[in-house]
């Protein structure tokens, strides 16, 4: 079998993913190795893959041709972005990464920027006859006519930074002056909140969605929740997924009350906070990706997860030691 290393960028604290990629490569068929890269040395998954890349800043006008540049030398097949930092650019070097033997597995860069920007993703789920909140620009809207709570979210924004809930036009108007981010404005939906972990071809034909209830989060990571059995999810994210075509993995979240879909509020092109969760479930997302990387056809999977895994996260840590060479796991030669 031919080698189908992996490229994780922007590795953070995603430990969990990049052993997750490791566990699917030993269990083969395929071998590889599992490749990080991150500015801050300190990241935790640095000391947890096969080879750390060094690449520059994302806005480095050099950062995709960098990570093609990487692709070829190290002889990579996949590459996946593991925060919201670099998915516009990483989609926009796609054919020049292709050239370098790896697959970007992210949707076109308009797409892409499209799942970024809130005011833009609105208007792409309408205009594909996805369900999406009433959401306002600034500047168009009538305060005395909104239909409060409303909701003022940054354009750009992750974490759930930035976002504020206004019950009446003093509150808007005071957290309009107060954000410093250039923002929209949406109606606060009421019901419950689904996520649903979602996977996509190379060609956007959706091959995976799982939905999850989302018990508890904190800084827009999930830390308890429980996988569902709920084909009317399952549906309208693989809708999703094809309607915009979504490859590699992605997370649809939205609201839903007395069984109708509210809307789509957030899409990301990466994998979910809760990711840990779907895998649990049967999601096996690692080894499939691996499996198209190499240029195999895989069946979907859709309502074929177990529902009622449930999850509840706790810190873990690298303890590490300084020594002639650098950082090292304590009691690696210390």
């Amino acid at each position: 079998m031919a080698e189908v290393s992996v490229l994780l960028t922007c590795a953070g604290q995603r430990v969990d993913i990049v052993r997750a990629f490791r566990a699917a490569l030993d269990a083969g068929p395929h071998h590889g190795r599992v490749l990080v890269s991150d500015l801050d040395p300190l990241s935790p998954s640095l000391f947890s893959a096969d080879r750390v890349v060094a690449l520059p800043r994302v806005d480095d006008p050099g950062y995709g041709e960098a990570v093609a540049d990487a692709c070829a030398r190290e002889g990579v097949r996949v590459v996946l972005p593991l925060t919201d930092l670099d998915p516009v650019v990483l989609a926009e070097a796609a054919p020049r990464v292709r050239e370098a033997g790896a697959a970007v597995f992210l949707p076109d860069p308009d797409v892409a920027l499209g799942c970024q920007d809130k005011w833009a993703c609105h208007e792409m789920l309408l205009e594909r006859g996805l369900p999406s909140p009433p959401t306002w620009l600034p500047d168009a809207v009538d305060h005395a006519s909104l239909p409060y709570p409303v909701l003022l979210k940054p354009r750009l924004g992750f974490a759930g930074r930035h976002i504020h809930r206004a019950a009446d036009p003093d509150e808007l108007a005071f957290f309009l002056r107060y954000s410093p981010a250039e923002s929209v404005v949406q109606q606060a939906l009421g019901g419950e909140e689904f996520s649903v972990d979602c996977l996509g071809d190379l060609g956007g034909r959706p091959v995976g969605a799982i939905p999850r209830a989302m018990y508890q989060s904190k800084g827009g990571e999930q830390i308890k929740g429980e996988t569902l059995d709920d084909p009317q999810l399952v549906d309208l994210a693989a809708r999703t997924v094809a309607a915009l075509g979504l490859r590699g993995p992605s997370t649809v979240q939205c609201f839903r009350r007395d069984g109708e879909i509210l809307g789509i509020t957030d899409i990301n092109t990466r994998f979910g906070g809760g990711f840990p969760l779907p895998l649990a479930a049967g999601g096996d997302y690692p080894a499939l990706i691996l499996r198209m990387a190499a240029g195999e056809h895989v069946e979907d999977r859709l309502n074929r997860h177990r529902p009622g895994v449930v999850m509840t996260r706790y810190l873990d840590q690298h303890m590490l030691a300084r020594g002639p060479g650098g950082l090292a796991p304590l009691g690696a030669g210390h």
